[in-house]
C-alpha cells in the first residue's frame, strides 16, 4: 500500500514539472527569461526550507 502512495506522489510531482515546463516553452522569450528568474527564487527558496527542516529532524533524531 505505501508503494501506491509512492507511486501516486511521484505521478503528481512529473506531472506539475511537466506543465510547468510546457508552460515556460510556450511563452515568448522576455517572458520566458522572467518566469525562468522568478522559478529560479521560488526553488531556492524551497531548498533553503527543506535544507532547515533536514536539519531540525536530524537534531530531532540525535537527541531522541
Amino acid at each position: 500500500m505505501a508503494n501506491t502512495g509512492k507511486t501516486v506522489a511521484t505521478l503528481l510531482i512529473g506531472a506539475a514539472i511537466g506543465a510547468a515546463v510546457g508552460y515556460v516553452l510556450a511563452t515568448d522569450k522576455d517572458t520566458r527569461q522572467e518566469t525562468i528568474e522568478k522559478l529560479k527564487g521560488r526553488l531556492g527558496d524551497l531548498k533553503s526550507k527543506l535544507s532547515k527542516k533536514g536539519q531540525d529532524l536530524e537534531e530531532e533524531i540525535y537527541n531522541s
